[in-house]
């Protein structure tokens, strides 16, 4: 079974948009390989429209030409990735990070061509043409390239068999399908005929939906058709989204499990922003960065960074490193928010998860706008006898206590492994 624990990697699109071209996934995927390898990360995800020559940065051209062959099934663009030229598609690029003990990915649209519409394409195995299969009225809001499919019609199964075919074909391991979690119920059958198109194309692969937010009450066919579903829109190095993310967290914390996992969206850390600005690195504060990681690992969220990760200084280094911050997002079970609440005019959030090593994690977050003090009775989350502990991200050891003396920064967080 795919994702049976949370997906850890990287994707494109925070710091390159449509634009990541080969030598920047290779790059990418070298560094993740000597560096971050070890500590559990693994997944290198190209973003979207890589099968257009001309993409230049995170704003689409509207009807722009595309790679496409005679199946209605897109290619990667030879002049941006130029290992895939002479029909070898993703191969190359995918088996070399293989090679480097790595998986690849790729993003989708929902869908198939308008050009292969208009341009009469066929549907491979069939005398079917694209056309037959489109759904002209479902056309995604912000983005040209693709109508929807409709399941019903004939053909429908047999052009997502083939796209999955390919795919296999190029030895891919996470595909990231866009324009289909937050449209449901209007897009329910579609999600369900890739998903099955997926599961019988005879290779594991971790199917994402994008982009959220999803919506809650549709949590259970969520897990029965993917591995992890956008449980926002697309999260950048804003606090207010941050922020928002905490009601976002606590409405979801109950779906994550083996197989199925609630995502928080990507880690805009280090370098972001590269098509725009070389200099540019997130917005967040340090402690900002602090909060985010404990809240995506005790969630158990998918952790996919979105940084130019050749640019990472020693603090980036050091969030994405920390093995105690890391065996939480690994071995967290059952986690959920047990209070939220102001204290001394200060906003402050605790959860608590049991580890599957044995012990419990706490987590304390201040989402005030200044330095707060606060006073956490173990008995918050049931535990009513001095234990030990440690805390996470500094190893300081607390010795046995009964209650947590917590002193934290603006929008800072700490999180504990007691015994």
């Amino acid at each position: 079974m795919a994702a049976q624990t949370s997906p850890m990697g990287w994707n494109s699109w925070d710091c390159y948009g449509a634009a990541v071209d080969e030598e920047t996934v290779r790059r990418n995927a070298r560094f993740m390989a000597e560096h971050l390898k070890q500590y559990g990360w693994e997944y290198i995800v190209v973003d979207i429209q890589w099968s257009a020559a001309g993409a230049k940065n995170n704003e689409y051209e509207p009807f722009c030409e595309l790679n496409m062959d005679e199946w209605s099934r897109l290619l990667p663009a030879e002049n941006r990735f130029p290992s895939s030229a002479g029909g070898k598609g993703f191969r190359p690029l995918a088996d070399y990070v293989h090679s480097l003990g790595l998986k690849f990915g790729i993003h989708i649209m929902r869908g198939i061509p308008r050009q292969a519409v208009h341009r009469g394409a066929r549907i491979l195995g069939t005398e079917l043409r694209a056309k037959d299969v489109a759904r002209f009225s479902s056309i995604c809001v912000w983005n040209s390239d693709m109508y929807g499919v409709d399941p019903a019609k004939p053909g429908a199964r047999e052009y997502y068999d083939s796209i999955f075919a390919l795919y296999r074909e190029w030895g891919v391991d996470f595909v990231k399908c866009d324009d289909i979690c937050r449209e449901l119920p209007h897009e329910e059958g579609e999600m369900c005929l890739i998903s099955e198109s997926l599961r019988a194309c005879g290779r594991d692969m971790v199917l994402s939906l994008s982009p959220g937010p999803a919506q809650l009450e549709r949590a259970e066919l969520y897990k029965q058709v993917a591995n992890m579903w956008r449980i926002t829109d697309d999260f950048w190095d804003d606090w207010r989204l941050l922020y928002a993310m905490f009601e976002r967290a606590e409405k979801w914390s109950i779906h994550a499990g083996a197989g199925h996992w609630p995502d928080a969206d990507m880690l805009p850390i280090g370098p972001v922003r590269q098509v725009y600005d070389k200099n540019e690195r997130t917005h967040f504060t340090e402690a900002e960065q602090r909060t985010m990681m404990t809240l995506w690992s005790v969630l158990r969220s998918p952790l996919m960074i979105g940084g130019e990760m050749t640019g990472f200084d020693g603090f980036t280094m050091s969030l994405v490193t920390n093995e105690r911050i890391l065996a939480m997002h690994r071995n967290a079970r059952h986690a959920h928010q047990v209070w939220r609440k102001e204290i001394g005019g200060h906003e402050h959030v605790l959860w608590t998860a049991p580890s599957s090593e044995g012990g419990f994690y706490l987590a304390v977050f201040n989402l005030s706008d200044e330095t707060s003090e606060i006073s956490v009775p173990l008995s918050d989350a049931e535990i009513f006898e001095a234990r030990s502990g440690v805390e996470l991200w500094s190893g300081e050891e607390t010795g046995a206590v009964e209650r947590l003396a917590v002193r934290l920064a603006p929008h800072d967080a700490k999180a504990y492994l007691f015994d």
